[in-house]
């Protein structure tokens, strides 16, 4: 579909309930959810998408930086166009930022939202474990990845970046299939890592998220790196939420290493919302 100024592939499954949209991570695309989809459809009508520059979508060079803006208005025009709106949005790391992001611009299109670790490193600035987290993951992942993409070099760009999110020697220890998979979403990767820094990570304030009045549930991975971690409990003290669940045995993105025990929690979550 044909909406702000760019196309996005998207599914939408079951016809009955309220709206639920799930919005995928970086290196993702709408078949990310498949786990989800038969938990979800059986009860709500439920929206996949491929966020823009991410397949199917066609590659584009449209001259605009890659942000969690972009992403949201991209997201409120769907949710508009398809008149699913207000909906339950869930969304999975940067996929969260972009979700976020759509309930600050746009509060009256989301119903209550899912943020299962959204990588806002401005939120660990305020503590010195924080602080050195978020040091190291531009070290060791951000800034060598950058580097690798803009030499042409995308088979290390995405090792970098994979092993920044999911632990060091992640990538090559992932099956063929899989790390072929990744390299299919070169395209948009190379877009994200050259973005200007600033609008790809955004600050967030504490104060701009205690302005936030959707209930809000927050989900990590119990072996998550400390990163996503700490951001998620900053998350939690801003919202002033309670509501906070850690998905057993999972790491980062807990939907994927714990799908039953996610789809539990965020299908009670919306029950009850």
């Amino acid at each position: 579909m044909q909406v702000n100024h760019t196309l996005l592939s998207f599914r939408t499954i079951g016809s009955a309930g309220t709206p639920v949209v799930l919005v995928h991570d970086s290196y993702g695309d709408l078949d990310d959810w498949g786990a989800q989809l038969g938990a979800f459809g059986a009860t709500h009508r439920v929206l996949v998408y491929s966020r823009r520059y991410h397949p199917p979508n066609p590659p584009q060079d449209d001259g605009q930086v890659y942000s969690p803006e972009l992403h949201a208005e991209d997201l409120a025009a769907l949710l508009v166009a398809l008149g699913l709106a207000p909906a339950h949005v869930v969304g999975s790391s940067y996929g969260a930022y972009t979700a976020l992001q759509l309930t600050r611009d746009h509060p009256q299109l989301v119903r209550s939202l899912v943020l299962a670790e959204p990588p806002i490193v401005s939120l660990l600035t305020g503590s010195e474990e924080g602080d050195a987290a978020r040091r190291a993951f531009y070290t060791n992942a951000l800034d060598p990845a950058r580097a690798a993409f803009a030499r042409g070099d995308s088979v290390t760009g995405l090792r970098y970046f994979y092993d920044g999110t999911a632990g060091r020697g992640a990538f090559d220890r992932l099956p063929a299939a899989t790390r072929a998979d990744l390299l299919a979403h070169s395209f948009e990767m190379r877009h994200e890592m050259l973005a200007e820094r600033s609008a790809y990570y955004p600050t967030v304030s504490c104060a701009e998220l205690g302005r936030i009045t959707t209930p809000v549930l927050i989900v990590r991975g119990e072996r998550s790196p400390r990163m996503f971690q700490l951001i998620s409990d900053e998350l939690a003290r801003c919202l002033q939420s309670d509501t906070t669940v850690v998905i057993p045995g999972a790491a980062h993105p807990p939907q994927a290493g714990n799908f039953n025990y996610f789809n539990q929690v965020v299908a009670r979550f919306i029950m009850t919302h």
